[in-house]
């Protein structure tokens, strides 16, 4: 997977990144975001709903009702699977239907997803590096995802 690197300075840089990223995503694609808590991960989301015409004071971390949906430009579905007891509970959301649907799927704490984990994806991770610095590194999936135009 190629790989890009950089240091937030600022919980508005952060957002600012992730506006940028935003706009190559298309339909369908899935974006993981790794890192331990209070790294970064949900106010990347928030940078990312700005991006698609959701206004930020409407995302917050979905940890104890798994997924928020949030209606822009393109519907995005923001997973927290931090409280996931074992990735089969995912069946009782139809995961499918958003992982694989007309949205963006963000999902929070990737790794408990076990088998379920997606073929294509992209991989944000966040890691501190001071109070308020973050790297961010995005691996960019080696593929073009089939329904891009690009």
């Amino acid at each position: 997977m190629p790989k890009v690197s950089l240091i937030s300075k600022s919980e508005e840089e952060t957002k600012q990144c992730a506006r940028s990223f935003a706009g190559q995503l298309v339909r369908g694609d899935i974006v993981l975001l790794k890192g331990d808590l209070g790294a970064g991960k949900t106010t990347f989301v928030k940078g990312m709903a700005q991006a698609f015409k959701v206004a930020p004071k409407k995302v917050n971390s979905p940890t104890f009702v798994l997924m928020n949906y949030y209606k822009g430009k393109l519907p995005l579905y923001h997973f927290d699977l931090y409280r996931l007891e074992n990735p089969q509970a995912l069946d009782t959301l139809d995961f499918d239907d958003y992982f694989y649907g007309e949205g963006i799927s963000l999902i929070e704490w990737p790794e408990r997803l076990g088998t379920y984990q997606p073929p294509r994806y992209y991989l944000v991770e966040f890691e501190h590096k001071g109070e308020k610095e973050r790297q961010i590194c995005i691996s960019y999936p080696s593929k073009p995802h089939p329904r891009s135009s690009r």
